[in-house]
């Protein structure tokens, strides 16, 4: 059975509003770490400053979400818990660990925001020019991140490939649930 447009534009911004939220959850895990136990300001600012674009868009799909009159992911609490880990395990780990996890996330979102342009319809082109700056501001965080050193060398593959699938299962299942 083909989805209507109406249910596909429902799960993309159910989705985009998890992911959002889930990445200013990241960022406050990371936050946590360098105003506890790692001490870098740079980076904190740094990762500060991503957080609040992710604000920005997150703000933008709670508003979608309420004017469309959409449930969210019933897994709202999960991914904040898991993304405040995730952030925060990522830091502890040093900054590479912690860019890569930024790098990871946006090559994932990045993916992902390019297959809904492609499938969002005529009667959703507002919709559409949001996702197409939110994903440009996107790839702006993940060519920051590796321009703070993130890589995939050695042991970072593995994370990499750690972060990648739960993103994508995350994203599979807000989009259903």
């Amino acid at each position: 059975m083909k989805k209507t447009n109406k249910t596909k534009v429902e799960e993309f911004i159910r989705v985009d509003h998890a992911g959002e939220r889930g990445a200013i959850k990241i960022y406050e895990g990371q936050l946590l770490a360098l105003n506890t136990f790692i001490k870098n300001d740079e980076l904190k600012k740094t990762i500060e400053e991503m957080k609040e674009h992710e604000k920005e868009h997150c703000n933008y799909f709670e508003n979608e979400i309420k004017k469309r009159k959409i449930k969210p992911t019933k897994f709202l609490p999960l991914w904040d818990l898991l993304g405040v880990g995730l952030g925060f395990g990522s830091t502890i780990l040093g900054k590479k660990a912690a860019m890569l996890c930024t790098a990871s996330v946006e090559e994932v979102i990045d993916e992902h925001y390019a297959n809904q342009i492609n499938q969002l319809e005529h009667d959703e082109n507002k919709l559409k020019k949001k996702i197409t700056k939110f994903r440009k501001d996107e790839l702006h965080h993940k060519n920051i991140a590796y321009e703070e050193g993130a890589t995939k060398k050695g042991l970072y593959s593995i994370l990499d490939k750690i972060i990648k699938t739960g993103s994508k299962i995350a994203i599979n299942i807000s989009e259903k649930i």
